[in-house]
């Protein structure tokens, strides 16, 4: 997995755990909802956007990238 795939998969599992649709998620943070559905498409995702997301949910970055998905060895270029 790319590190852009698993940002937005990261993305996806806090919206679950918060219970939030990806329109509640995007309105919650201050993120246009088509920017959330967009993130596949991007090579590079802004920090400015993963900072507004930790922002809308209460959490911090290192958070975020608390995750097993974030592991060297599950990240591919």
């Amino acid at each position: 997995m790319t590190l852009t795939e698993a940002i937005q998969k990261r993305i996806y599992d806090l919206a679950i755990k918060y219970d939030l649709s990806v329109y509640g998620l995007a309105k919650k943070c201050g993120v246009s909802r088509s920017t959330l559905c967009m993130l596949a498409e991007y090579k590079s995702i802004g920090v400015i956007i993963i900072y507004n997301i930790c922002e809308g949910l209460g959490i911090t970055l290192k958070e975020f990238f608390d995750s097993p998905l974030f592991a060297r060895e599950n990240l591919s270029d």
